[in-house]
């Protein structure tokens, strides 16, 4: 993984004032509805935001001053004609597939993650964007035993093969390493975040912490680094805002293993040896009972915990919550 020198941007200026004209990919998700909001409020500094997903949203989700568009990623002219169209020099590109779906294929993922986002880049391109902030994972780092106690951003993006998320945000990331090569005057910030908890949030990881005592793979801490949703909110409008460019770690201070987060719910754990859950999930798999194989307990026993120092430092934005007051958030608004 190519290293990326952090520089300050150039832009768009009216009467001395920076001023943007924003495409949103995945607008209409749990980040882009909340970051297209945040974008139309700043009216003082965005002049146009266009919000780009499969379908239109329902009329209780629309923002006013928003322009809706359907936009499908995987076509490549989809995502072009609404940028080329409306003169977009400011691209947040946050589609991909975090949940699968029961039946969702690893092709389909490929599809969304990966060839869309090199249509997204390459319609940049084409289209003169100045600047393109991306949502990348802590899990293009890969799950792996000799991971350090804590990742930098200096550290390789190596993803796990086994975990078409994890392996997808790693091949995404090497795109960009090309495209600084070969398209250096398209500006760059690149979030690797963590895992993301909000008021409403529910999905397969959230279903871990709502089990009657809590799985650990016995010998492993398994932690969790968390982020507020509206933490990463603020940092995706501070990216396009801002002028810093880089890649950056996004994630609360400090981590939570299985038993303090088991602890603080009240709960216990349910120490399982890697081999006997690696067999369980096997079967299950096999049986069409979980979408998870056996390659999938590397997700609990070599967690990624990333080091926000750079976040903060150098780009300039301290999250509002700690790893360990998201997760408390998060906890009492779902009343566990």
């Amino acid at each position: 993984m190519g290293k990326e020198t952090n520089r300050e941007s150039s832009g768009k200026h009216d009467g001395g004032k920076v001023v943007k004209r924003v495409f949103v990919t995945g607008g209409n998700g749990f980040l882009g509805h909340s970051v297209v909001r945040e974008l139309a409020a700043a009216t003082d500094q965005v002049e146009l935001v266009v919000s780009g997903d499969l379908r239109h949203p329902t009329d209780d989700r629309r923002i006013d001053g928003v322009d809706y568009v359907v936009a499908d990623v995987t076509d490549p002219s989809s995502v072009a004609g609404p940028i080329g169209e409306h003169g977009i020099d400011t691209v947040v590109h946050l589609a991909s597939i975090v949940n699968p779906g029961k039946d969702t294929t690893t092709e389909q993922e490929y599809a969304v993650d990966v060839d869309g986002s090199r249509n997204v880049f390459e319609a940049c391109v084409r289209h003169g964007v100045r600047r393109v902030i991306v949502s990348s994972s802590g899990a293009a780092y890969g799950y792996h035993s000799d991971n350090p106690a804590w990742l930098t951003e200096d550290d390789p993006v190596r993803g796990t093969d086994t975990f078409p998320y994890s392996l997808h945000k790693r091949l995404v990331e090497e795109m960009l390493v090309g495209y600084r090569e070969s398209a250096p005057q398209l500006e760059q910030v690149v979030l690797r975040i963590g895992t993301i908890l909000g008021e409403t949030v529910d999905n397969q990881i959230t279903d871990l912490f709502r089990k009657r005592r809590l799985l650990k793979i016995r010998g492993s801490d398994s932690p969790f680094v968390f982020i507020w949703d509206q933490d990463v909110v603020g940092v995706i409008l501070e990216a396009v805002l801002g002028g810093k460019t880089g890649i950056y770690n996004v994630a609360g201070d400090g981590a939570m293993t299985i038993d303090e987060i088991a602890r603080e719910m009240g709960k216990g754990v349910l120490p399982v040896p890697v081999e006997i859950l690696k067999v369980g999930l096997a079967t299950a798999h096999g049986l069409g009972l979980s979408p998870h194989g056996a390659a999938q307990t590397d997700f609990l026993e070599y967690r990624p915990v990333l080091d926000n120092t750079r976040l903060k430092e150098e780009f300039g934005y301290t999250p509002q919550y700690s790893s360990r007051q998201a997760f408390t958030a998060w906890r009492e608004a779902q009343g566990l």
